[in-house]
């Protein structure tokens, strides 16, 4: 039973605490890549100390202390301590709430300072790769483990450790500064940090290959992250109109593939299998953003999902009140995408010739994109084009990023050679 509660506790405080230990770890040894094998440690020797010492009271405080002497000892190791310190640029100023949390194992874990903000910001550096932000901030952020990340981007996992290798050298060598940025940059870089997030929750929502067209515990994980954000900078309606974005696209996973596996369209899905306390909060976060009174693609992508949502069946959608959405999304971004899913809700409400027509010119900017080869397909099924119709939707089946999404699509082909 102590092994047992030992592995729980560790479990529990990992998933709940690792980022937060470990950002405040990274600015105090001052290199990445020390603060996190010294907390690594430190969770291997939780589990062996807790089953025979029983779990302290204070188990992130216990672990924070541990972890901080284990990374002190590597550094006095080293040949040169000067050579060593810094690997990142660390504002000169004390840490925040430091002393408080470094005073031994009985500090209280209440004050432990929230530097979580920080690391992400270092993750999500914009001199780093999108692909090596994304893996660095799901492994040093998110807690996640090599393996767990290459699973979820369907990679081997030594080709995974060695993007986050690169990822944390280059985060060393390039002097990546591990702070949040000042004000005046705040602005775009929070967009970056924001970019890698919803990055992550796409692949979770529309995976790109693999049997199931939603990976939840991706998704899950990037919801978990942009709360962080919304939670430490509540005065930027961003990050909270991104959270809702999240939240309604993921309210609806359960229903968007049947018993059997296979993929169920919007209009198809069971609403009573959408998750409604997601579908309310997501709501939630959409008036704070709004309240905000500044218009961004988020909050507007946001709100057409919330019409989505808050439509008892798909007759009950309002396609005008989408429609408009989109103009104005497209008006902002000036978004080929967004154009294409324009086109889409135009379909729905005033027929496919209508939708059809705002394709045009598309091809010559998205190229061989799939979703506008899908759009396409449907709409010429829908204006009784059935031989173009057929073509589109095989080349569509052979563009299509999951199994999944290919069995869909044979079946509409299938449909079309029946009729």
């Amino acid at each position: 039973m102590a092994a047992d509660a030992a592995r729980q506790a560790v479990e529990r405080v990992f998933s709940e605490h690792w980022g937060r230990l470990l950002a405040l770890l990274t600015g105090q040894l001052r290199s990445l890549e020390i603060a996190e094998e010294s907390l690594a440690d430190a969770f291997e020797q939780a589990v062996r100390h807790w089953e025979r010492d029983g779990v302290p009271d204070r188990p992130e405080a216990w672990l924070l202390t541990t972890a901080r002497r284990r990374g002190l000892d590597r550094l006095r190791r080293e040949a040169t301590l000067a050579r060593k310190l810094p690997l990142l640029v660390v504002d000169t100023e004390p840490e925040r709430g430091a002393d408080a949390t470094l005073v031994g194992e009985e500090a209280d874990a209440a004050a432990i300072p929230d530097e979580r903000l920080r690391l992400l910001f270092t993750c999500c550096h914009p001199a780093l790769a999108s692909e090596a932000r994304v893996a660095l901030t799901l492994r040093m952020v998110g807690g996640l483990t090599t393996a767990e990340i290459a699973r979820a981007f369907l990679v081997s996992e030594p080709t995974m450790a060695a993007r986050i290798t690169r990822a944390k050298k280059k985060v060393a060598t390039a002097g990546i500064p591990y702070r949040v940025p000042t004000d005046a940059d705040l602005p775009d870089r929070l967009g970056g940090v924001l970019a890698v997030l919803y990055l992550v929750f796409t692949e979770g929502h529309s995976a790109t290959s693999g049997t199931s067209p939603v990976r939840a515990a991706l998704c899950e994980e990037a919801i978990r992250l942009t709360r962080v954000v919304s939670d430490l900078l509540p005065t930027k309606p961003e990050p909270a109109a991104l959270l809702a974005l999240m939240l309604l696209h993921h309210s609806r996973r359960d229903a968007r593939t049947d018993d059997e596996g296979q993929l169920v369209l919007l209009a198809d899905q069971d609403r009573s299998r959408w998750n409604r306390a997601e579908i309310d909060e997501g709501v939630a976060f959409v008036e704070h953003a709004a309240s905000f009174r500044r218009v961004s693609a988020y909050l507007l992508q946001a709100a057409i999902a919330a019409e989505h949502a808050s439509a008892r069946s798909a007759a009950e959608t309002d396609w005008a009140a989408i429609v408009a959405l989109y103009e104005r999304l497209e008006r902002l971004t000036g978004s080929p995408v967004v154009r294409l899913n324009r086109a889409v809700a135009v379909a729905e409400r005033e027929g496919p010739d209508r939708g059809f027509a705002l394709l045009a010119g598309l091809d010559k900017v998205l190229g061989d994109y799939q979703p506008l080869r899908l759009a396409r397909a449907d709409f010429l099924r829908r204006m009784g084009e059935r031989a173009a119709a057929r073509q589109e939707y095989a080349r569509a089946r052979d563009l299509a990023g999951n199994d999944a999404e290919r069995a869909f699509l044979s079946r509409r082909l299938a449909e079309l050679d029946a009729d």
